[in-house]
C-alpha cells in the first residue's frame, strides 16, 4: 500500500508556488537532472584537482617558512594556527578558482546559465507543453 501512493506521488507536476513558471514541462526535469550532474562533477572536480592541492602545497609552504625562521611559530599553539589558516586559504582559492571551468561546462552541454537574469522555460518540444500552452493562451 506504501508503494501505491509513492507511485501516485512521484506522477503528479509540482503544487504551483509564486515565481515558478505557469508551465510543468517534463523537459525542465530533464534539464534539472543535467544541470544537478554537472553541479556534483564540479564539486568533486574542483575539490580534487584544485582545492586539495592548492590546501596541501600552502600548508606545507607555510611548515617550510616555519621551519626556516621566516614565520614565527605561536609559542602556545606552534605552527599548527599559521598551518590551519593557510589550508582554509588554499581551499576556498581552489573552489573560487575553478567556478570558470564550471560556467564553461553549461554551455558545452546545450544548457542555459542559470541565474536572476535568465527565466528558465519549457521547450515547448513535448506534447504536454504544446497542449498547455494552447490551453494558457485561450484562457488569457
Amino acid at each position: 500500500m506504501s508503494s501505491e501512493t509513492g507511485q501516485q506521488g512521484s506522477q503528479t507536476p509540482p503544487i504551483k508556488q509564486p515565481g515558478w513558471p505557469m508551465l510543468f514541462c517534463p523537459m525542465s526535469q530533464i534539464q534539472d537532472r543535467e544541470v544537478a550532474r554537472i553541479i556534483k562533477e564540479c564539486k568533486q572536480e574542483s575539490f580534487w584537482y584544485r582545492a586539495l592541492p592548492l590546501s596541501l602545497g600552502s600548508m606545507l609552504v607555510t611548515q617550510g617558512l616555519i621551519s626556516k625562521g621566516i614565520f614565527s611559530a605561536s609559542p602556545r599553539f606552534g605552527p599548527f594556527p599559521k598551518m590551519a589558516i593557510a589550508g582554509v586559504l588554499g581551499f576556498a582559492i581552489g573552489k573560487m578558482s575553478y567556478m570558470g571551468e564550471c560556467r564553461k561546462k553549461f554551455p558545452k552541454m546545450g544548457i542555459a546559465p542559470i541565474g536572476p537574469q535568465q527565466k528558465r522555460r519549457c521547450h515547448h518540444s513535448c506534447k504536454e507543453c504544446k497542449a498547455k500552452l494552447g490551453s494558457n493562451e485561450r484562457e488569457g
